[in-house]
């Protein structure tokens, strides 16, 4: 059959051509540039490549990298398959030549230009839809390896009565396959019709048929599957109601089925899986009725009936049978979705007890006792001390505590722990040998203890110095290699020393790196490779490196973690711990899906946020919304060499359980952690806080109580700041009322308060030792509404509205120094609430935050003490309160009146104090603690000897 528009050729015009080494120059220049190209593609891989064999990970990176080009090339190929053969099939179905309308001589000129790049305009039309597509499903190579290697739950969803691995491992997979399906049909289309209306199969302006019969067959069986299709996804959004989201009054990201759902969309979308296999048959059949009015009408009623069956009838559903009696027709849903959100983030055993709110023993002896045993106070806020930890014991310039520091149990003490890490800003000279081979490295750690101080305020240090010594003693690898802080790359083990830590008497001392972490360096490849990775040319040229230098980089806990281990979600706050004389960062890592039928979505980046986050304590996936997660996974980093390990931790975990099918071998047994790492273990913190975020509606499992809001709890907001950011949780050492244990349980707590009020409304807890058999046991005390409890907000408003709390307070501050409030303990004690709360004091000469005071609230009693031990007593009456300033009573009956300076007596005394009081000020801003405290003692005693002097002098009230 003739091709339309081939034509003679015309005569060839001469041109020019480029001299013989012109053109030899520009063959050159070419082959260079496409080396060029092809070695950045190298570089990348082969560095990744380096990596994970470094790390010994090798397997994650193959089985990733073979996924990925398994799906690029299936898919790809598929689609440039199907779009390929569309676009032949219609040039083959083109009609014969015939006499030429207007519209066909257009487009004759069209046809010419292609004439010659038939074929080669086909193959690249196939190969760009090809690499599109096959990029694309590269892209779910997570979703596909969760499929082949999805384990069930065991679990059934309440509607649909499937596994709800359906939902989490297969549905994810159909959709992806039906909207491939749906492009490939959808470019197949175009295609087609573009090339049927250049060769004259379809028509627009010209007269006679619209179209031909083989275009009109092969038009309406490409439309026929995409009608098939569309049957499919309906069929699919079916079961896709399980975990559809929507808005409901009730709770914010709602997933599941409500009454509408059953009994409106979901018949609705049965009889439109039937109208469209119906409409898809109708254009199957114009291969033998060649014409287009049955499926025009089919796909016509099609429409229609979405329109009103899947738009129009379920809203009315909901506004004449729901929406009367939303109470009653809902509850059925909503205690399925309770039940699903609590399995599904962990908080179906949580158990909620009321709890009175009040003391319920008289006895304040008792009581004091009891506040002794109950919880082990940790007055060293971690969040606080950091600058304190920097300027004792940074040493030089060139190191750096973190900003927040952790909490961990060694020998029962709860201790503030910190790793001495390399700080890049402040080394003396910043070049790139400094930067990259000189300063390569932190140097030990540094702890206190977490329920006291030492002199005037300071953390009572447990280990400390540089070496460190201490309570760990000096036995263990010191060296950081690896930390939080350390984001840039070094070069280690070569010709080049590196500084290990500087001695005031022995000076610098020298060290080379002995780990076998990192890349080796030996080859020029590999030399030539990292120079264009990190854009530095003197790495390839470098007299710096030589034999043995080896380069580390992805040098943070968490970017190792989520490097080795892709499919996890990894916690906001690695922590450090000695363990088996070795420094390493205990890492919480999450599983999580988004596919969990009927549980609710939460957006992890809202739910962990606090008043603490920061570039240091952010989750990695802020936006990702999910609807189950379990802590799943253990992993640590060795601080020196940089060693991965991943420990299984939830045994029952079927997605880890997945994921440990498609990536054997790297997760090791529960059973191989060691017992001196268990003992550091503990319960994490964005964890708790995706739970707690749940818990304040999910609390309730009365589907009417639910629906009514009305015991909806909120996370306060810290008191102790200005931001207005939800307080974070914290760790400690307490007992629960009811508990029988002799000892105090490492734990991890937090407040609530009633929607839009601050007082108290509950109490959480979660058993955070994993050496006791409670450990991730979540208790919830609720206090009662009938008798309002001061929540966080109203305990902080009133100790700074206090007047003898405020006037101590505006002496503190005296000097330009500043008074920061630590975290605002909350302990249960005998039916009240006890709350602990230190007051630092970072003066303007010494820079860093003291311990100076402790506020105790209880059972309407505050006390403001320099000890927590005297503050407890005080507020439970073994002593007497020290008063700072006089008492600001207002005068009348039954008052002393305030000492006047007319007595001579009374005047040397006020005379006195004025002095102390001049003298406490000098101290506290020269930072001489002592000094300032022997002041204090000699303004209490002459202001006791002015008000004594007075009372000599006042008559007595008379009686009556």
């Amino acid at each position: 059959m003739p091709d339309r528009g081939g034509g003679p050729s015309g005569p060839r015009m001469r041109v020019g051509r480029p001299s013989r080494r012109a053109r030899t120059l520009l063959m050159t220049l070419g082959v260079l540039a496409v080396l060029a190209m092809l070695f950045i593609m190298f570089a990348g891989f082969w560095t990744d490549w380096l990596w994970f064999r470094s790390v010994k990970y090798s397997t994650v990176f193959t089985t990733t990298l073979w996924t990925k080009i398994g799906l690029f090339a299936v898919f790809g190929l598929l689609m440039a398959g199907a779009v390929g053969f569309n676009i032949w099939l219609a040039h083959r179905l083109r009609p014969p030549l015939s006499a030429m309308s207007m519209e066909q001589q257009s487009l004759d000129r069209y046809r010419m230009s292609i004439a010659p790049y038939k074929k080669w305009l086909l193959l690249g039309i196939a190969v760009i839809v090809g690499l599109i597509a096959g990029a694309s499903a590269a892209g779910q190579w997570k979703t596909w390896l969760m499929y082949v290697n999805g384990v069930p739950f065991g679990q059934k969803d309440p509607e649909f009565h499937l596994d709800v691995s359906f939902y989490t491992f297969d549905l994810p997979w159909y959709r992806f396959l039906l909207g491939f399906g749906f492009a490939a049909v959808v470019l197949s289309v175009i295609a087609a019709a573009v090339v049927h209306y250049l060769y004259g199969g379809l028509r627009v302006t010209s007269p006679g048929a619209r179209a031909t019969a083989a275009a009109t067959g092969h038009l309406s069986v490409l439309l026929g599957l995409f009608v098939t299709l569309k049957a499919v996804a309906y069929w699919l959004d079916r079961y896709g109601l399980a975990v559809k989201s929507s808005d409901f009054k009730a709770a914010d990201n709602w997933t599941g089925l409500r009454y509408v759902d059953a009994n409106a969309y979901l018949p609705a979308k049965t009889i439109l899986v039937a109208i469209a296999a119906i409409c898809a048959v109708l254009f199957f059949a114009t291969l033998w009725r060649r014409t287009w009015q049955l499926p025009v009408i089919g796909f016509g009623l099609m429409v229609l009936s979405a329109i009103l069956i899947g738009g129009l009838y379920p809203a009315i559903v909901q506004k004449f049978q729901v929406q009367p009696n939303e109470q009653a027709k809902e509850s059925p849903y909503v205690e399925k979705n309770i039940k699903a959100t609590r399995d599904a983030y962990g908080i179906a055993g949580s158990e909620v007890k009321d709890y009175p709110g009040v003391p319920q023993t008289q006895d304040r002896t008792k009581l004091r006792k009891a506040a002794d045993t109950t919880a082990s106070v940790r007055l060293l806020d971690p969040n606080i001390v950091s600058p304190a930890f920097q300027q004792l014991q940074q040493v030089k310039g060139y190191y750096a505590f973190p900003s927040t520091l952790a909490v961990d149990r060694y020998s029962g003490q709860d201790t503030v722990i910190g790793l001495r890490e390399l700080n890049i800003g402040g080394i003396p000279k910043n070049n790139w040998i400094n930067d990259h081979f000189k300063y390569t490295h932190g140097y030990g750690v540094v702890a206190a203890k977490g329920t006291t101080v030492g002199d005037q305020g300071a953390p009572d240090f447990t280990q400390s110095d540089l070496p460190s010594k201490g309570m760990f003693g000096t036995d263990f690898e010191q060296r950081i290699y690896y930390g939080e802080q350390t984001k840039q790359y070094s070069i280690v083990g070569g010709p080049q020393k590196e500084l290990d830590y500087s001695d005031d008497l022995k000076g610098e001392k020298e060290t080379s790196y002995k780990g076998d972490s990192g890349v080796n360096l030996d080859s020029p490849i590999n030399r030539a490779a990292y120079a264009l990775t990190f854009s530095e040319p003197q790495i390839l040229y470098s007299g710096a490196i030589g034999d043995g230098s080896r380069i580390l980089y992805h040098r943070t806990p968490k970017e190792r973690v989520e490097a080795v281990a892709p499919w996890l979600t990894i916690d906001g706050a690695p922590y450090p711990a000695v363990v088996d004389g070795r420094i390493k960062w205990i890492v919480d890592a999450y599983t999580t899906t988004n596919g969990y039928p009927y549980a609710s979505r939460t957006t992890l980046g809202q739910s962990t946020a606090d008043s603490l986050t920061n570039s240091q304590r952010a989750v990695v996936a802020q936006e990702n919304q999910v609807n189950y997660i379990r802590n799943s996974v253990k992993a640590t980093v060795d601080a020196y060499d940089g060693t991965v390990s991943l420990y299984q931790w939830d045994t029952q975990d079927p997605v880890l359980k997945t994921w440990m099918k498609a990536f054997p071998g790297t997760v090791k047994a529960k059973s191989e952690i060691s017992k001196p790492l268990m003992d550091h273990l503990r319960y994490p913190q964005d964890l708790f806080k995706v739970q707690r975020e749940l818990l304040t509606r999910y609390h309730v499992t009365d589907p009417q109580t639910f629906l009514s809001g009305s015991e909806a709890w909120a996370v306060p907001d810290d008191p102790t700041t200005k931001a207005g950011t939800a307080v974070p949780p914290y760790y400690l050492s307490m007992k629960l009322p009811g508990q029988t244990e002799k000892d105090q349980v490492f734990s991890l707590t937090t407040t609530f308060t009633p929607n839009e009020r601050d007082n108290l409304s509950a109490f959480m807890a979660v058993n955070a030792d994993p050496g006791t058999p409670d450990y991730g046991k979540i208790s919830v005390l609720k206090l009662p509404t009938s008798k309002p409890v001061d929540g966080p907000k109203q305990v902080q408003s009133k100790f700074q509205s206090e007047p003898k709390i405020a006037e101590s307070i505006r002496l503190l501050r005296g000097g330009d120094s500043e008074v920061e409030y630590g975290n605002l303990l909350t302990v249960p004690l005998d039916g009240g609430m006890l709350y602990v709360e230190p007051v630092y004091v970072r003066s303007s000469g010494l820079k860093y935050p003291l311990l100076r005071k402790v506020l105790v609230t209880y059972g309407g009693q505050t006390a403001f003490e320099d000890t927590l031990e005297k503050a407890l007593n005080v507020v439970f009456g073994a002593e007497a309160p020290t008063t700072p300033v006089p008492p600001a009573q207002p005068p009348g009956e039954g008052t002393t009146t305030p000492p006047t300076a007319t007595d001579p007596t009374v005047k040397a005394a006020l005379a006195d104090a004025s002095r102390a009081i001049e003298d406490a000020e000098k101290a506290r801003q020269a930072g001489d603690w002592a000094a300032f405290g022997k002041a204090q003692d000699e303004i209490k005693a002459a202001l006791k000897r002015a008000i004594d002097a007075e009372a000599k002098l006042t008559p007595p009230t008379p009686a009556g």
